[in-house]
C-alpha cells in the first residue's frame, strides 16, 4: 500500500482515497438500484393520496349538483307577506310573516308558513315548512283532476271539480296559485266563506289531499272498475 492511501472496504466502488493535502474524495456513485425501497412507498402512498382527494373532491361536486337539481325541481311562490307583531313585557316585537305556496308541477304540492325577524328568513323558513307539508295530487291524462272535491278549512271552503282540455285553471288568489304549482291545466274552481289567503289555500290542499282516482274508489269499495262506470 502506497502511502497517503488508505482503503476502507475491500470493494473497489466504496474505496476512498486521500490526497497529500487532506482532501478526501469518493468514487463511488450511488445506482437506481441502491434506492432505499421505503422511499419508494412513501411516493406511491402521496400520489393515492393525492388521487383519492381528487375522488372524494368530484364525488363530493357530484352529490352538490344532484342536490341542485332537485332543489331547482321546485318552484316557490309567495302569497303574502305580512308584518306582525307580539306584545312582550318590554312593548311590542315586531317580525314577518310569509304565507309561501311549494310545487313541482307533477303533482306535488305543499303551504307553507315562516316568521321571522326579515322578509328573507320569513320566506326561506315558508319553503322548508312547505316541503315538509307535501300533497300527492292524482293528475289526469288531461292534467285535471278526476273527480270533484270539496276542502274545509276554518271558516274557507273551496270546491273544486275538472274541466274540459283547453278550459285552464279558473280560480283566482291562493287557490289558484295552489293549483298551478301542482300542475293542473284544467279545472275549476270556487271560493266559498272566508277571503283569508292562508285558510283559502290550506282548504284546497284539503281538497286536493281527498282526491282519489276511479281504480283506488273501486279498490276501497270491493267492487270492478266496471261498476264504476256503469
Amino acid at each position: 500500500m502506497q502511502p497517503g492511501t488508505r482503503a476502507f472496504s475491500s470493494d473497489p466502488a466504496l474505496t476512498m482515497t486521500t490526497d497529500p493535502n487532506n482532501q478526501t474524495t469518493s468514487n463511488d456513485v450511488p445506482a437506481a438500484s441502491d434506492v432505499p425501497a421505503a422511499a419508494e412507498g412513501q411516493s406511491q402512498q402521496q400520489e393515492q393520496r393525492r388521487g383519492g382527494g381528487r375522488g372524494d373532491r368530484r364525488g363530493g361536486r357530484g352529490d352538490r349538483r344532484r342536490g341542485q337539481e332537485r332543489d331547482s325541481e321546485w318552484q316557490e311562490r309567495v302569497v303574502q307577506i305580512r308584518r306582525v307583531s307580539k306584545t312582550v313585557k318590554g312593548g311590542k316585537k315586531m317580525s314577518f310573516r310569509a304565507i309561501v305556496v311549494v310545487g313541482n308541477e307533477r303533482g306535488q304540492v305543499g303551504v307553507g308558513v315562516g316568521k321571522a325577524g326579515d322578509v328573507i328568513g320569513a320566506v326561506r323558513k315558508g319553503v322548508a315548512d312547505g316541503k315538509k307539508h307535501l300533497v300527492k295530487v292524482p293528475l289526469t291524462r288531461h292534467n285535471s283532476i278526476p273527480t270533484l272535491s270539496n276542502g274545509r278549512d276554518g271558516a274557507a271552503s273551496v270546491l273544486i271539480r275538472p274541466a274540459a282540455p283547453g278550459t285552464g285553471v279558473i280560480a283566482g288568489g291562493s287557490i289558484r296559485t295552489v293549483l298551478e304549482l301542482a300542475g293542473i291545466k284544467n279545472v275549476l274552481a270556487k271560493r266559498l266563506g272566508s277571503k283569508t289567503p292562508l285558510n283559502n289555500a290550506r282548504a284546497a290542499m284539503v281538497a286536493l289531499q281527498l282526491l282519489r282516482t276511479h281504480k283506488e274508489t273501486a279498490k276501497e269499495r270491493g267492487i270492478s272498475l266496471e261498476q264504476i262506470y256503469s
